[in-house]
């Protein structure tokens, strides 16, 4: 870590804007009604934007990057992107009033690394074709349980470079390791997805070995976790969604002892919107329950349809959201999921990509949901993700924040 006078000046300038926001009383508001959201003692539908399409936000340099060394660069990319979404389009985001640093940790994996090629790049998406790796029950043996380290001299030389450098500025705490419990994402692109539905047919025991031997590669890896007690209890996000609780993360920073239960992780299996509830049930319900009930709370779901499983969905141990995604009926969901479980929707990304931005059809679209939960006494968050495009009008996301943030305040 070698950072000349200009870097070390633009890290703590923007360390300075991001502590400003984070020390603003709103944050400790909006920590609250997130704690009550996820008590399942709703105060008013909840809203986040995420997943942004970055490359189309720089208009006016505010992400301009001018760090070199790697770590560094990505905390000065972290604190830009934080600042521009709390300037543009806050709506219920938090900023913890410290700045993290990531620990030096490693993980081996699966011991498989997927074959791709890239068709066609658009913007921040890219069109690929994976070779399948498993084409044997011989391949599957290629699986390796993972290695987690953790070089604790690296993270202390981290540290104290960090309490250096943001001194007098913003105080700093290490950022552990959280777990991905989506194992199917990962055989999507060990294999690619026609692959995978080929075998649901020809060979599921192929599938279940697979799943067999990545699932225990995870339980492994959160056993090695827990034994290095380096998860990252601190998190305020799982998934996009704020996770402020008062058994787990009361506050900013006030996380307990950092292993698994103490934390959140997030499972989904989203190549099963293409097949029926009961292939589900049978190729991802048995794994995601055994990896699950190492977590303290689970958020499930991405982008796949769940209105039709949510039964099974619901015997996932420690589960506390789902996603209700633009391919779920809303209202066959709301229906369905009950006052405990929080209704996580998705609404979808299209609105904001349109040639035209057509702020009636967002409202109506947010307010389906918003009555859709209200009539089912669904405890309800909302979160604009998945954003390819805004067309190269930034400003859409403010108008949509706007748009969301009445629907909510008028719930």
């Amino acid at each position: 870590m070698n950072l000349t006078q200009k870097e070390r000046n633009v890290l703590r300038e923007a360390a300075k804007v991001y502590m400003e926001y984070a020390n603003l009383p709103i944050q400790k508001e909006k920590i609250e009604l997130w704690k009550s959201l996820n008590r399942s003692q709703m105060k008013r539908p909840m809203v986040v934007i995420e997943q942004i399409p970055w490359n189309e936000m720089n208009i006016n340099n505010e992400l301009d990057l001018f760090v070199q060394d790697p770590l560094f660069r990505k905390i000065e990319d972290k604190l830009k992107r934080e600042i521009y979404k709390f300037k543009h389009y806050p709506v219920d985001m938090v900023i913890d009033p410290f700045i993290r640093i990531p620990m030096a940790i490693s993980n081996t994996g699966y011991g498989v690394v997927a074959k791709k090629e890239t068709l066609h790049h658009a913007g921040n998406v890219n069109s690929q074709v994976f070779t399948n790796l498993f084409e044997t029950m011989e391949d599957v043996e290629q699986i390796k349980d993972m290695v987690i380290t953790h070089d604790k001299e690296e993270t202390m030389r981290r540290l104290e470079f960090a309490k250096d450098l943001f001194d007098g500025i913003a105080p700093v705490m290490p950022e552990g390791n959280m777990f991905h419990l989506g194992v199917w994402d990962a055989i999507s692109e060990f294999m690619g997805v026609e692959n995978v539905y080929f075998d649901v047919i020809d060979e599921p025991e192929k599938l279940h070995l697979i799943m067999e031997k990545m699932t225990n590669s995870v339980l492994k890896g959160i056993e090695q976790t827990n034994e290095l007690e380096i998860y990252d209890v601190n998190a305020n996000v799982s998934h996009c969604s704020y996770i402020y609780t008062d058994e787990l993360l009361p506050g900013s920073g006030q996380g307990k002892r950092a292993i698994t239960k103490n934390g959140w992780a997030f499972g989904l299996a989203q190549l099963f919107s293409s097949m029926s509830p009961d292939t589900f049930e049978e190729l991802e319900i048995p794994y995601i329950r055994r990896m699950a009930e190492h977590f303290g709370m689970i958020y499930y779901g991405c982008c796949d349809r769940l209105d039709d499983r949510l039964e099974s969905v619901m015997t996932i141990p420690n589960l506390r959201k789902v996603s209700c995604s633009p391919w779920s009926d809303r209202e066959a969901f709301a229906e369905k999921i009950g006052p405990k479980i929080i209704m996580s929707n998705k609404p979808t990304p299209a609105l904001v990509a349109t040639s035209k931005l057509d702020e009636e059809e967002i409202r109506k679209d947010l307010q389906r949901t918003v009555d859709a939960a209200k009539a089912n006494n669904v405890n309800l968050e909302i979160i604009l993700k998945d954003i390819s495009t805004v067309n190269k009008e930034p400003e859409r996301l403010t108008r949509w924040a706007n748009i969301a943030m009445d629907v909510v305040n008028n719930y």
